[in-house]
């Protein structure tokens, strides 16, 4: 089964497109680092019904150190295995460093899926693009408003984001075994973007704290299985700690805008 089938089935079962992100914040969580694992495990164990995916953002967990690293380890191992898990890692190197990436993520971390930027070429990528039943999203139109400097300039015709594009339609061309998908930030993502872009899986950030609205995504006519990411609106909503209320809550605005 490829990524995107698995993913496509944990959407059928749960009816929701919601992607839970974990960005722990010792900073925001009573009892700091310490009270990290058991924080995550709640938020997992009240999500995990309404949850498409979940999404580990490694930068929050590099920060807390070795300890921050553990703390990864354990969760991946913990996490239900029905739900597919994306990595958030952007990561980018020559061919033979990005060889090491992949086999720490998808070999020792077993992780479903993970972001990467594509913007050092496409031989960057193909160390992630032969393992069976992964998938990769590939950073396309990102939802900081930076994204101008760079993504939507022109490239010999085309928008940069539209080059990142054909970065998808190549992988599939060549009969990879790796899903690629795209990053859509949902702050940027007009239909000036979505009608240049693939019809391949898209993640979609900016729900929630980020303000972005779900009407741009609706209409769009896209076929590949995509979820929309709500992080700090879940785990660190002001005054609320019902996960399992919050989850439902984005996952019904979702499938309402896009139904």
């Amino acid at each position: 089964m490829t990524y995107s089938e698995r993913l496509k089935s944990r959407l059928e079962t749960t009816g929701s497109a919601l992607c839970v992100g974990l960005d722990p914040r010792p900073d925001m969580t009573d009892g700091g680092v310490d009270a990290i694992p058991e924080f995550l495990r709640r938020v997992i164990g009240e999500t995990a019904d309404f949850a498409a995916a979940f999404k580990p953002n490694i930068a929050y967990f590099e920060a807390m150190g070795l300890q921050g690293l553990e703390i990864l380890d354990q969760l991946l191992g913990e996490i239900p295995k029905e739900v597919p898990v994306i990595l958030d890692a952007k990561r980018s190197d020559i061919g033979e460093t990005q060889k090491y990436y992949a086999r720490s993520y998808f070999e020792n971390w077993e992780v479903d899926a993970v972001t990467l930027n594509p913007f050092l070429g496409y031989d960057t990528l193909e160390p992630f693009l032969d393992w069976e039943g992964k998938g990769v999203y590939l950073l396309a139109v990102t939802s900081n408003s930076g994204s101008f400097d760079f993504q939507r300039r022109d490239c010999e015709g085309k928008k940069l984001f539209e080059r990142v594009g054909e970065l998808c339609e190549r992988a599939k061309s060549e009969g990879r075994k790796t899903t690629a998908g795209l990053v859509v930030g949902l702050t940027n993502a007009d239909g000036d973007v979505l009608e240049n872009l693939p019809d391949v899986p898209l993640l979609v950030p900016g729900l929630g704290a980020q303000g972005g609205s779900l009407d741009s995504l609706a209409g769009s006519g896209r076929n590949a299985a995509s979820v929309i990411n709500v992080s700090r609106g879940i785990t660190y909503a002001e005054g609320n700690n019902d996960y399992a209320g919050l989850a439902k809550h984005w996952a019904d605005e979702i499938t309402k805008s896009l139904s």
